[in-house]
């Protein structure tokens, strides 16, 4: 997993992969058939690693706090110095160059599961009045996605701590 996250998919070689999993070829064709199966599976290894980050949205008592503690993991996890920056699911998408649609299904939807985990918190905080009813949450929750994909970009090129807590605080203030 760490090999495709630091390298991306075409750049992470067989030997690289070999190297990281202290494998013969032989042993990774049998257990993985292929480079792609092998990728596929790191995502979903990746998914089922930071579930707990998406869980905050699902259990939040109150969606601002809730939206809130999300982004400042998200902004930790991004520029964590011991994982590779960014976010592997994000840097797939930015190479999504596959032609392997199962590869590209995958990535859609964890897009659409995090814009929807998004949703479900805003609209949970309009019925409770938090958020006011007048407030388009299905474009609130796109937004809020898209912020979420672009401080992994971002962290890889600019890691400035600030303007990403000052850019969530702009946002938090729309809610």
């Amino acid at each position: 997993m760490l090999v495709f996250w630091k390298k991306g998919y075409e750049a992470a070689s067989i030997p690289d992969l070999l190297e990281a999993m202290d494998l013969s070829r032989s042993s990774l064709y049998e257990t993985f058939g292929d480079k792609q199966t092998l990728y596929i599976e790191a995502i979903n290894w990746y998914k089922k690693w930071k579930q707990a980050k998406r869980d905050i949205l699902v259990n939040a008592t109150s969606a601002k706090s809730g939206i809130r503690q999300y982004f400042e993991i998200q902004i930790d996890s991004a520029l964590d110095g011991e994982s590779p920056k960014g976010c592997l699911i994000t840097n797939a998408a930015v190479g999504m160059d596959s032609p392997d649609e199962q590869l590209n299904a995958l990535i859609r939807e964890r897009f659409d599961e995090l814009e929807k985990s998004f949703y479900e918190l805003l609209r949970k905080g309009q019925e409770t009045g938090e958020i006011m009813p007048e407030k388009d949450i299905k474009t609130l929750s796109y937004l809020l996605s898209n912020l979420n994909h672009s401080i992994n970009i971002v962290a890889k090129v600019q890691g400035d701590r600030s303007k990403m807590q000052q850019m969530i605080d702009m946002v938090m203030e729309m809610l």
